[in-house]
């Protein structure tokens, strides 16, 4: 089924977005590439997106993998967390699609990217778990462009570990540290920026996305179904 945003009915008036919010990251992505925006979703539909993840049956969630269609691969040598897909059948899943279109309609006004659809999911990482170094896009490939996280951990503190690194560019070695706190939402071009999560010392949930362009010809289908 193709993750899109098309035909979601935004029932939620509150989940329409924060203009300002929006703005600051417009402002970012133009001037850096990336947007980082500490505990800045409302706390509404933060606390309903927590409580659905944390209460969700284990079944729901798969091994993460690398890779798409008929080049999907599952390496535990470069991540070990499990996912589970957002398609809008629960209540804070449609809120959040909800909110997510409203950003997609901003940045294409604002910024004219030419986002054509989006498709995220709920990422769970146990004591351990991570995700090594790598980018959401390649250079040219023309898919996801822009790469969105958003963090449901409330009370995380620095002793449990599991922060996303984002590096400047492939030889940067430091990179830039971002606590997975309840709310955060870091938001970056997808081909400019490697990053990787380091290993968590207890349950780390996040929600992971990534906003496409229509690359779709004759004969493929982008993306894929």
């Amino acid at each position: 089924m193709q993750r899109s945003l098309s035909g979601i009915t935004n029932t939620e008036a509150e989940q329409d977005g924060d203009p300002a919010l929006f703005a600051r990251i417009a402002a970012d992505l133009e001037e850096t590439g990336f947007s980082i925006n500490p505990a800045s979703l409302a706390t509404s539909l933060v606390d309903s997106l927590h409580s659905h993840v944390v209460s969700m049956n284990e079944a729901k969630f798969s091994a993460a993998g690398v890779g798409r269609g008929g080049n999907f691969v599952r390496s535990q040598f470069v991540r070990t967390d499990e996912i589970c897909w957002i398609e809008g059948d629960s209540p804070a899943g449609r809120n959040w699609l909800n909110w997510a279109r409203a950003l997609q309609k901003y940045l294409n006004e604002k910024l004219l990217l030419g986002l054509f659809s989006f498709e995220s999911h709920f990422s769970h990482y146990g004591t351990g778990d991570y995700y090594k170094r790598h980018k959401d896009a390649f250079r040219g490939e023309a898919n996801r462009v822009l790469s969105l996280v958003l963090y449901l951990n409330p009370g995380w503190t620095s002793e449990d570990g599991g922060e996303l690194v984002i590096y400047k560019n492939d030889d940067d070695l430091d990179g830039i540290r971002v606590t997975p706190l309840l709310g955060s939402l870091v938001v970056f071009l997808s081909e400019e920026f490697p990053h990787e999560v380091l290993p968590a010392a207890r349950d780390r949930y996040a929600i992971a996305g990534w906003y496409r362009v229509n690359s779709s010809v004759f004969d493929k289908v982008d993306p894929p179904l």
